[in-house]
């Protein structure tokens, strides 16, 4: 098969012809169709993330079907269509798996990171933690539920029930996000880079009340923020713009650091949490969910082999949706 490779961090990925792998004990082997490509995954790339595998394939807003089953798998048959997310194996024996928080898990493994994952032909995939796919997406408008998808549902269950509803960073998430607060009949505050039009113009189709600059304070205090821009510095601009008693979720598995902040934009009430991770019950929520709403995915599809363009064009903020790499 072949394959997009990161050898050493903070260097270009590397096309690379490797063994197709066999599925063990409880495992599936997926035959890629598409791959999503995650701000996590530049994080990983990037050095950001500490301890990738290495060699290691990147990747985890899969979408396959199965060609191979391992002994001990159940409930699902080869041909049939499946999802593999970030969270790919977990002990089920600490505390936090014990207490149904196994997102916390002390010694969970993560697809497209401490696990080969999708910027490939085949993928492998602890069937426990495989997804099936709601019919009425395609596999590309698939790949960023498996992610994007899961990790702005988290972040908005995290939000409470906030009824304004304030979004910093207007990628592949907040464009998910939006379209579901929308249905639950929030409104939602745009916040972009300065300067992105496009965002601005992308955020207003999709139901935004207000868009603005990440750096303005919008036009009245609301309930509850997300902060998917990895950008510590925006953490206390969103604690401003926040209400007493009001929320501010940090949707990112990396932020760069956190400058100091005055007490009083603290005060009141106001709460800071962040996000780790996501549990297959938030898979099987959002999934079901995303067909109601029904959200849609915006995508721009690249080849396999041209990935570190996609990584390239994500890293300089050039993309509105998500990056799908088609494999074939």
């Amino acid at each position: 098969m072949h394959a997009m490779v990161l050898r050493v961090p903070r260097q270009s990925l590397q096309w690379t012809e490797l063994p197709t792998p066999t599925p063990g004990s409880g495992e599936v082997l997926v035959r890629v169709s598409a791959c999503a490509v995650c701000r996590t995954d530049l994080h990983v790339i990037d050095g950001e993330l500490p301890e990738p595998k290495l060699p290691l394939i990147p990747g985890h807003e899969v979408v396959g079907r199965v060609v191979a089953v391992g002994e001990q798998v159940k409930g699902f048959k080869l041909g049939e269509r499946v999802g593999i997310p970030w969270l790919g194996w977990t002990c089920g024996a600490c505390r936090y798996c014990r207490a149904q928080r196994e997102n916390l898990c002390d010694r969970a493994r993560f697809t497209g990171y401490t696990l080969d994952g999708g910027y490939s032909q085949y993928a492998l995939a602890d069937a426990r933690f495989c997804f099936r796919i709601p019919e009425s997406y395609s596999d590309p408008e698939a790949a960023p539920l498996l992610c994007a998808g899961l990790i702005g549902y988290r972040s908005l269950v995290k939000a409470g029930d906030a009824r304004t509803l304030g979004i910093y960073g207007f990628g592949a998430a907040a464009h998910i996000v939006t379209q579901v607060a929308r249905h639950q009949g929030r409104n939602v505050f745009a916040f972009t880079r300065p300067g992105d039009a496009a965002a601005q113009v992308f955020a207003r189709e999709l139901g935004a009340v207000w868009v603005g600059a990440s750096t303005e304070r919008p036009p009245e205090l609301l309930e509850a923020a997300i902060l998917f821009a990895p950008a510590g510095e925006l953490l206390p601009q969103a604690l401003k713009s926040v209400a007493k008693g009001g929320t501010v979720v940090c949707g990112g598995i990396h932020m760069s650091d956190i400058p100091s902040f005055p007490y009083r934009i603290l005060w009141e009430e106001r709460t800071i949490c962040s996000v780790a991770n996501l549990t297959r019950r938030d898979g099987e929520e959002f999934l079901a969910l995303a067909p109601r709403v029904p959200v849609r995915t915006q995508v721009e599809k690249f080849a396999l082999c041209d990935a570190n363009d996609a990584l390239r064009r994500l890293r300089e903020g050039k993309l509105h949706g998500a990056a799908v790499l088609m494999v074939e």
